[in-house]
């Protein structure tokens, strides 16, 4: 009879935890979904007049850029600064790289499990769109990599005009952090090079 009762007990335990879990889960991917929806009426006022508009009152960051990837039907909101705080609610823009749609290498990070988790899904040769206040920049991804932040530092040039997508890897990970960083790589290229995506790609996806 003990034993049945802390079967019982243990099993009424484990439901418990299973259920705080996928609610914990689904509070994140709604968070970052509504904080978008908030996101994006910033960024239209950002956009026609260049000020900075909080999304919320007591937000500690602002919209900088619009991130455009037509083939997955892709446009969030990134958010100026790359703290945790920042990531909760979009991809943020790493301050210490080159600002949104302007030369260097511009940074933006995002978690893999909600912002970025479309980032499993490019192709070489896939073009991204990066808008900012009165400017913007299109990219051709032309590598995926996989880092390890333990022993690596993103090489911001200068002289080399780019923009690094970064998430956490590997994408299906039950725990979360981790040094482990994929890195994708796209090359600004100009309007006149840039050609509506069709859809077909016959270059090998990233591993």
């Amino acid at each position: 009879m003990r034993a049945d009762r802390r079967r019982r007990s243990l099993a009424a335990l484990l439901a418990l935890i299973a259920a705080g879990l996928a609610i914990d889960a689904g509070w994140i991917h709604a968070k970052a979904a509504l904080a978008q929806t908030l996101l994006a009426r910033s960024w239209q006022a950002a956009s026609e007049d260049g000020g900075v508009h909080r999304p919320w009152p007591w937000a500690d960051s602002h919209p900088v850029a619009r991130l455009r990837m037509a083939r997955l039907g892709i446009e969030q909101i990134v958010l100026a600064g790359d703290s945790g705080r920042s990531l909760a609610f979009g991809p943020g823009w790493a301050p210490a790289s080159a600002a949104p749609a302007t030369p260097g290498v511009t940074v933006i990070s995002a978690h893999r499990d909600t912002h970025f988790t479309w980032l499993r899904e490019l192709n070489p040769g896939d073009v991204v769109e990066l808008d900012a206040p009165g400017r913007s920049r299109a990219y051709r991804i032309i590598d995926a990599r996989i880092a390890d932040s333990r022993h690596e530092r993103l090489a911001l040039d200068a002289h080399t005009d780019r923009l690094l997508l970064v998430t956490c890897w590997p994408f299906d990970a039950v725990t979360t952090g981790g040094p482990l960083r994929y890195i994708v790589e796209a090359q600004a290229v100009d309007r006149s090079e840039h050609q509506p995506d069709s859809g077909r790609h016959t270059l090998a996806q990233f591993p």
